[in-house]
């Protein structure tokens, strides 16, 4: 059996700023616990002040 873990750009591991390097150490960190990236997409997220993008990251690992 396989479970998932979504990650945006909202996680904790970006302080509510995103940073390539942060995502890159956020991937490295869930990997030592077994998490595989399976996807990676983005979507865009309606707002008052029109729609912004968000990049969405799907892992997985056996449970």
């Amino acid at each position: 059996m396989k479970e998932y873990k979504v990650l945006t750009q909202k996680d904790r591991f970006f302080g509510g700023t995103f940073d390539p390097e942060k995502l890159e150490k956020a991937i490295n960190s869930y990997a030592t616990e077994g998490w595989v990236v399976v996807s990676v997409a983005t979507a865009s997220i309606p707002s008052l002040t029109g729609a912004r993008e968000e990049m969405i990251v799907v892992m997985e690992r056996e449970k």
